[in-house]
């Protein structure tokens, strides 16, 4: 179970004294996939600050991709129904 020697099992909280093996490796899975999710995340964060689509957002509005801020300030300049 955890780490390879010689560092050992290492949980100074305690968080899997109540786990065995299966409980352990779903554990495992589901940190590498939020750990994956994490990473898009972050790509979703930083990519808008070098590329934009071309085109309108929201035609009927006049709304262009161009026109809408980076991070949580596009909230306030999205339409809440496109």
């Amino acid at each position: 179970l955890g780490v390879q020697a010689p560092v050992g099992f290492w949980d100074p909280l305690g968080l899997a004294r109540d786990a065995g093996q299966e409980t352990f490796v779903r554990r495992r899975v589901t940190e590498l996939k939020h750990g994956r999710v994490s990473m898009y995340a972050t790509l979703g964060y930083i990519v808008p600050e070098y590329f934009r689509f071309p085109g309108y957002l929201s035609p009927s509005e006049g709304l262009r991709f161009e026109d809408v801020p980076n991070g949580l300030a596009a909230l306030s300049k999205v339409p809440l129904n496109g």
